[in-house]
């Protein structure tokens, strides 16, 4: 029954299979339980509530996934999102609740992009040598960040970063990703849920940056604080309304790398090389948006930590299942699910960015035309800690240059429209200062 409704046998997988790869998303994507909290506490929000409305929404949003779109994706509130988010209320220019009303409106502008099939043209009319970048780019992103929390990459005052001491926690996660490595090359499944369970046993033997929990369970689901508080009527402001798009903005772009990189890492591609089932993961991105409005957070997008379930071989929906479900189950059991540190999952992240990066080869590099772009999204996504910004630079320069190489209508329309809502991303929070500027000259 499991396996007619997943489609496995035709995905050639089989339960085990999405069983480990579900663990293993969610095992590398359970820093969001502590982080998101952290951050939208910060604009004045309960932050007990904020723990329990983050597990609840992404187990709602990846259990959707996985039932109704069959894929291997999860979804969860987007960091970066989330600090735009709190940036929002604590520069003062509404409260929460009116913040919750501009996600609302953002993810309910995301659906009708949807559902008028523009987000589907969008991404269908980005050139094969870009989507490959995306995935080397988003992998160069994820492994920086996994060196940052093992602690190989610190920050430096002079150079921005440099090399980190050698210390406990380092030598616990670098064994963690020796475990990785050795299952890899030995083509064993599971292994980086070895590597992180085995770096999360050393650390409460050493007891490195770990404290065992006074209690196993906790029943204590209260959300009220937090949940059906939007204000959508006061978001409803022509001065809110930058913010608005600003935040649909983001969101696109984040959820179409990911999308893009995920989905042909799972082989979720027709013969034409297009994202099989893309309306609904489209569609479900958008509704999770306004439902994480309704309960109390920030937006909701799909995770690149997907990525980590696909290369355990994770193909269809019963990942998603099972990683829901463990989410659901954090509810209650958050205090086991804290004691595993950063440092220990940082190594499948770089095991991830290790796997991205073969998408590299698939790049044309003979031709400029495409070359560039393909580098600068790379390059951008990387250096500017910002999916979206990366691709927006990438977007740019290749309508840039096949204009100045006098092949524009080698553009697709969709094309065309991605280069200027990539404009206004990167201009929109300076129109403002624009505006004034212009009124000084007239």
């Amino acid at each position: 029954m499991v396996s007619d409704f997943f489609q496995l046998k035709e995905k050639k997988t089989n339960i085990r299979i999405e069983t480990v790869a579900g663990i293993t998303t969610f095992l590398t994507m359970a820093y969001i339980i502590f982080v998101n909290p952290a951050i939208l506490s910060d604009a004045g929000m309960d932050k007990e509530a904020l723990i329990a409305v983050t597990c609840m929404v992404t187990a709602l949003a990846t259990l959707i996934v996985g039932v109704f779109a069959n894929a291997p994706i999860a979804m969860a509130p987007g960091m970066g999102l989330n600090a735009f988010f709190a940036y929002l209320v604590v520069s003062g220019k509404m409260d929460w609740k009116t913040a919750l009303g501009v996600v609302f409106l953002s993810g309910f502008l995301f659906l009708i992009l949807t559902l008028l099939g523009l987000r589907k043209k969008i991404v269908e009319a980005i050139p094969p040598s870009l989507i490959s970048a995306i995935a080397v780019g988003i992998g160069l992103f994820i492994t920086f960040i996994g060196l940052v929390k093992l602690g190989i990459v610190v920050g430096d005052e002079h150079t921005l970063v440099k090399a980190g001491p050698i210390t406990t926690t380092v030598l616990i996660g670098l064994l963690g990703l020796l475990i990785m490595l050795f299952f890899e090359m030995k083509k064993i499944s599971g292994g980086l849920v070895v590597g992180i369970l085995a770096a999360t046993a050393l650390a409460v033997i050493f007891d490195e940056k770990t404290t065992l929990p006074q209690k196993v369970i906790t029943l204590h689901l209260n959300m009220k604080a937090v949940s059906f508080q939007l204000n959508v009527l006061g978001a409803l402001k022509w001065s809110f309304f930058g913010s608005i798009f600003t935040l649909m903005f983001m969101d696109m772009f984040d959820s179409v790398g990911t999308l893009a990189a995920c989905c042909h890492q799972a082989n979720m591609v027709d013969e034409n090389n297009k994202i099989k089932g893309l309306d609904r993961l489209l569609g479900i991105d958008a509704i999770a948006t306004m439902i994480g409005a309704i309960l109390g957070t920030s937006t909701t997008t799909s995770y690149i930590e997907s990525a980590a379930g696909i290369e355990q071989g994770g193909r269809s929906g019963l990942a998603s299942i099972v990683t829901g479900i463990l989410f659901l189950l954090s509810l209650l059991f958050v205090p086991i699910v804290k004691i595993v540190p950063d440092y220990a999952a940082a190594p499948a992240l770089i095991m991830v960015g290790l796997f991205m990066m073969k998408e590299v080869k698939k790049i044309d590099f003979m031709n400029v035309g495409e070359a560039f772009p393909a580098f600068i999204i790379m390059v951008m996504i990387a250096l500017s800690y910002s999916i979206s910004t990366g691709l927006a630079f990438g977007f740019i320069s290749f309508v840039l240059i096949k204009v100045a190489s006098g092949r524009a209508r080698d553009i697709k329309p969709a094309m065309w429209l991605i280069a200027v809502l990539s404009i206004l991303f990167l201009t929109l929070d300076r129109l403002p200062d624009m505006f004034e500027y212009l009124k000084t000259l007239f």
